[in-house]
């Protein structure tokens, strides 16, 4: 993934040419122009304006539940190192040693210290300096005012999440009611456990994959076994400020997806988490769901899609499930996102409009118009004054 870049802004021009024709009403609006789903100038301040200054999912807190455990994850080329204090507390650090800047720590794993690979510093979990060799012999060298620089972190619904901006609001503020709603529909979320990472390199904008799985509009055209899944005259998308939620009642018997005969779980509930996260509920036994989109260019995007359920043994009816998103949805969706990236290089289109209606229905595109929205605000946010 691309490192962040710096002071990226954007000018009135390009602001006007992006947003013309869009409107707060949806049905009055046209989509944001093609030309950010495949200029690098906009990515670059979205790296700067979004994922630098978003909330962005690190794991489940059962791989954080033990003293010395720890976790590292990349947020858009910065290295970040996520631990439990022998205190219980949770603390995350950007990765690097405060002497030379070598990388501390790597994967996940449980340590009661944290050792520096290259000249062996010693940290305690809580980001200080405890020793370095041979500092003795250094003029006024302090440990005690020698800390790893720390990044916000915030457990919210049992999920760790990180933020680069030191600014940024809690994340249960800017959500709003979000974790309400995810708490309501998945109660047994802290006592679900990992089961399944599925990964994936596309060929097209982050946006035009987050544009794709905020519509059902497409659902009935290339996605028939799951609208044999669901029951689409349930299909009810809601727009908050920061999230959507995507809801549905199961068909229990007689879909073309996979058996959730004996489900315990009997709904479709599903939330967009801005810039690039959506957290999911699908019919069956206990589960859990968090997908992210990130991107690698401005015409490539990499997907992560971490599957939880209530034991690491999973049923046949859960492999089969996997294998559906896997095998039959995924590459469904993934075809159609490609085909939008290849024709927005051409010639032919420039924008589009919002097939909406007044109900918020799944088949409406509403929620792409909001997301839209967002992405417009964080353009302003990088305008050249």
């Amino acid at each position: 993934m691309k490192k962040a870049q710096q002071s990226k802004t954007l000018t009135q021009q390009q602001i006007a040419k992006i947003s013309r024709g869009y409107n707060a009403e949806a049905k009055k609006a046209s989509t944001l122009h093609k030309t950010c789903y495949v200029d690098e100038a906009f990515l670059q301040v979205e790296q700067q304006e979004v994922f630098g200054k978003s909330w962005q999912f690190v794991c489940h807190e059962e791989k954080l539940r033990d003293a010395g455990s720890y976790v590292t994850t990349d947020v858009q080329g910065q290295n970040i190192l996520v631990a439990r204090t022998q205190q219980g507390e949770l603390k995350a650090f950007y990765n690097v040693c405060k002497h030379r800047a070598h990388e501390l720590l790597s994967g996940e794993g449980k340590t009661h210290v944290i050792t520096c690979p290259y000249h062996a510093w010693v940290y305690g979990l809580d980001g200080q300096l405890m020793s370095a060799r041979r500092s003795e012999l250094i003029d006024d060298f302090d440990t005690s005012k020698i800390c790893l620089t720390s990044v916000k972190l915030e457990v919210f619904c049992h999920l760790v999440f990180i933020n680069l901006d030191a600014d940024a609001a809690p994340m249960s503020e800017q959500t709003g009611a979000l974790a309400q709603e995810v708490m309501q529909y998945a109660p047994d979320l802290a006592d679900l456990t990992f089961g399944k990472r599925l990964t994936y390199k596309i060929n097209a904008n982050w946006k035009a994959v987050v544009d794709n799985f905020l519509e059902c509009y497409h659902c009935p055209v290339a996605h028939r076994d799951f609208c044999s899944l669901i029951d689409m005259e349930t299909y009810e998308v809601t727009t908050h400020g920061i999230y959507s939620s995507h809801m549905a009642k199961a068909k229990l018997d007689d879909n073309q997806a996979y058996s959730i005969e004996e489900a315990s779980v009997t709904d479709h509930a599903v939330w967009f988490l801005w810039p690039n996260m959506t957290l999911m509920r699908y019919p069956g036994r206990g589960n859990f769901m968090v997908w992210r989109f990130y991107p690698v260019s401005e015409n490539e995007t990499y997907e992560v899609f971490d599957f939880f359920f209530e034991s690491a043994d999973l049923t046949d009816s859960e492999q089969e499930a996997i294998a559906f998103i896997d095998d039959v949805l995924q590459p469904e969706d993934i075809g159609l996102v490609e085909s939008v990236q290849r024709g927005m290089q051409t010639p032919a289109f420039e924008q589009g409009r919002y097939m909406v209606d007044e109900e918020g229905s799944g088949m409406s595109e509403h929620a792409v118009h909001h997301f839209h929205g967002l992405i417009l605000k964080a353009y302003e946010a990088a305008q050249q004054s």
